[in-house]
C-alpha cells in the first residue's frame, strides 16, 4: 500500500482544470479586494479634503481621522464619528454665514448610513441592508461634495 503526503494526494484528486479553475477563482477574490481597497482609500481621501476645506473653527474632527476608515471591523463603529461629524462641520460652517438652505448637511443620510452599515453583518437582513446602505453612501457622498463646491478654497486652513 502507497502512502501519499497531502500534497500528492491533491494532486492527484485535481486535474490541470481544477488547478486553474481555483487559480482563477483567487486572482477573481485578489482582484476584488484590491479594488475594494482602492475605493475606500479615494473615499477616505475625499472625505478628508472635505474636512480640510472647512474652516479650523467649524471642524468637529481633524482630517487625519478619516484614515481610520480603513482599519478593518473598527470601520463599523468609526463610521458612526465621521460621517455624523462631517454634515456638523459643515453645518457649523454655514449657520455661521447665516444660511439656512443646506438644512442638516446631510447628517440624517449619514446616520442612516452608518446605521445600515452594521445592520449588514446581521444574516438574513445583511444583504437588504448593505444595498440601502451603498445607496445612502452615494447620496451622502454627492451632498458631501456639493457643500464641498460651496465653501470658497481660501478660507480654509491648512489643519495643524
Amino acid at each position: 500500500m502507497t502512502f501519499f503526503n497531502q500534497g500528492q494526494l491533491l494532486a492527484a484528486r485535481t486535474g490541470p482544470d481544477q488547478l486553474f479553475a481555483w487559480g482563477a477563482f483567487l486572482l477573481a477574490i485578489g482582484i476584488f479586494v484590491l479594488l475594494m481597497l482602492a475605493i475606500s482609500v479615494a473615499v477616505c481621501f475625499f472625505l478628508s479634503s472635505c474636512f480640510r476645506r472647512i474652516p479650523p473653527p467649524h471642524r468637529q474632527q481633524e482630517p487625519g481621522m478619516v484614515w481610520l476608515l480603513l482599519i478593518p471591523l473598527f470601520a463599523f463603529v468609526w463610521n458612526f464619528f465621521v460621517y455624523p461629524k462631517l454634515a456638523d462641520s459643515f453645518a457649523s460652517y454655514f449657520r455661521a454665514q447665516g444660511r439656512t438652505d443646506v438644512g442638516d448637511c446631510g447628517r440624517g443620510i449619514g446616520l442612516a448610513y452608518c446605521i445600515c452599515t452594521a445592520c449588514a453583518i446581521v444574516p438574513c437582513v445583511g444583504y437588504l441592508a448593505a444595498l440601502a446602505a451603498v445607496i445612502l453612501w452615494i447620496i451622502f457622498l454627492v451632498k458631501a461634495a456639493d457643500l464641498k463646491r460651496q465653501i470658497p478654497e481660501a478660507q480654509a486652513q491648512p489643519s495643524a
